[in-house]
């Protein structure tokens, strides 16, 4: 069954949005309408449209500012934006918006002729976005594209690789579609973490499986390194059954066929800062660095981060920050989920849909459940009170 692709218009002009939602939901598309003024993009994480469309014409300075927040954020930035613009506009308006802009149609528009922008627009994005399938973040060509742009700055950067140790095995022995949702949740967690304690321009990305990169500056990498670890140590252990919780890890075989204890999954950090300009040549140099510090650091189990700060003064490795799951205090927490489960207002099936909502669209796991209408408000405060009291 195809998807039903989401249109959000944004307009001022009533008889516009008549109009186009009158051909557009005709069209079998799912329409929303908005003719306010939108300040942040949580809306838009809501509704996860496919594309925008904007009357720039009837819009106010704070509806152009808002094509800049979208484009802004990792979770929208690579929604197509479409303007709708009058002729005399062209030339001011689009040069001042042509960083958080895809196309644009002279208003008024013919509603056919938008369709078809519409579908070119999501057909361009699926073809040329490339992005990782499963989290939507940014892809190989992306990041390498990233990292070539920064290495050619004058400004330092922090450029940060996280491989989840454990993982293959992991998925051997519960499959990959609980795989999945350790990706889904990893992938959230540091954007999470990125967006919190990183720098507004700061880039995630998703280069496959369990590996993920992410790129901000020297002052910031510690902070998003040490809370993304707490984090990950402490939901991920959730994944397994809560026998195999308990022991610490689980059963299977390793590379030589050998039956093993595998412990839960951790995570491994490296972590390259340029302070200089063409302190790299390029971004392979960065890439067999990154190598070197990540394979040291795969010699040791659990979960750690660290920076290789060698340059032209100081030629020495960092120590490596090394956290042990006791540290992370995860023996008292549970997660939400977990507790409306155990107390048998959720099934597992409607936690998996919720959680994939929660990770995808970014929406605080709650609202998730309300939105599907899994939760009653005074069930979601009450498991909400019992994990407060847990974490105390």
């Amino acid at each position: 069954m195809e998807n039903i692709k989401k249109l959000l218009i944004i307009s001022s002009d009533k008889n516009l949005l008549e109009v186009l939602n009158f051909c557009f939901d005709g069209w079998g598309y799912e329409v929303h309408l908005h003719n306010e003024q939108i300040h942040d993009v949580s809306l838009i994480k809501k509704i996860s449209p496919d594309v925008v469309i904007v009357d720039v014409h009837s819009a106010s300075k704070s509806h152009l500012d808002f094509c800049r927040l979208l484009k802004d954020d990792f979770l929208t930035a690579f929604i197509p934006v479409i303007t709708l613009i009058n002729k005399r506009q062209l030339r001011s308006q689009l040069l001042s918006l042509k960083q958080g802009v895809d196309d644009y149609l002279i208003k008024p528009p013919d509603p056919l002729d938008l369709r078809i922008r519409v579908e070119m627009a999501i057909r361009r994005w699926q073809c040329s976005f490339q992005a990782t399938p499963l989290t939507g973040l940014p892809g190989g060509r992306i990041i390498e594209e990233t990292l070539q742009e920064k290495v050619k700055q004058k400004d330092p950067f922090s450029f940060a690789y996280l491989d989840i140790d454990n993982f293959k095995y992991f998925n051997d022995v519960y499959g990959y579609l609980k795989g999945d949702g350790v990706i889904l949740q990893t992938a959230y967690i540091l954007y999470s973490m990125v967006k919190k304690f990183g720098n507004p321009e700061d880039f995630i990305g998703h280069i496959g499986g369990d590996d993920f990169i992410f790129i901000s500056t020297p002052e910031r990498h510690r902070q998003i390194c040490q809370n993304f670890i707490l984090t990950f140590d402490k939901v991920v252990p959730f994944h397994y059954s809560p026998e195999d919780r308990r022991q610490g890890f689980i059963v299977a075989k390793d590379r030589s066929h050998q039956i093993k204890n595998i412990p839960l999954m951790s995570v491994t950090v490296a972590v390259l800062h340029q302070y200089h300009p063409n302190e790299f040549k390029n971004t392979v140099e960065i890439n067999e660095r990154i190598t070197e510090i990540k394979r040291y650091l795969k010699m040791i189990p659990g979960s750690k981060f660290m920076a290789d700060r060698r340059n032209l003064q100081d030629k020495s490795l960092n120590q490596p920050v090394i956290y042990k799951r006791e540290a992370a205090e995860i023996l008292a927490y549970k997660p939400l989920g977990q507790i409306l489960v155990e107390r048998n207002l959720l099934s597992l099936p409607q936690l998996e849909e919720a959680l994939k909502v929660h990770w995808k669209r970014g929406l605080i796991l709650g609202e998730a459940l309300k939105e599907l209408g899994f939760i009653k408000d005074e069930d979601l405060k009450a498991a909400l009170q019992a994990q407060e009291i847990l974490g105390r």
